[in-house]
């Protein structure tokens, strides 16, 4: 004699909390890596910031200890590469302003030599960007 089967009511949940585990530690490795990018410590300036009239993203170059010029999508370029890469960034984008971001510890030749490079590719507006200073 066969038995009834009886209808489950309950909803098997562990293969959902198996994906969501899942899911969780794939967001735990990869939200670091989002974040990765260059550390500098930029100087502190006691001033108001700019106000641009620029719709622009501005173009921003780092330059950290080691005199070594960083994009925003962390390539590395060197001096003369810089120029080329600037040239190319500011192609049709005539007013685009180029930022140049320095570590505090960082020799000024290599920041003269971005703004030089900076110049020779055409931009009209480079700034130098600094940390404001914290109140004590």
């Amino acid at each position: 004699m066969r038995r009834a089967r009886k209808s489950m009511a309950q909803m098997n949940v562990v293969p959902y909390i198996d994906v969501m585990l899942v899911l969780l530690v794939i967001f735990m490795v990869t939200a670091p890596m989002m974040q990765a990018g260059v550390a500098i410590d930029a100087p502190d300036a006691d001033a108001s910031p700019l106000q641009s009239d620029n719709q622009q993203e501005p173009l921003i170059i780092l330059v950290d200890q080691r005199g070594q010029y960083l994009l925003q999508d962390g390539d590395t370029l060197n001096a003369k590469q810089l120029t080329t890469y600037v040239k190319e960034q500011l192609a049709g984008k005539r007013n685009r302003a180029v930022n140049i971001r320095a570590d505090a510890g960082v020799e000024y030749q290599y920041v003269m030599t971005a703004m030089v490079a900076a110049q020779r590719a055409g931009a009209t507006a480079i700034h130098l960007l600094a940390d404001p200073v914290k109140p004590k």
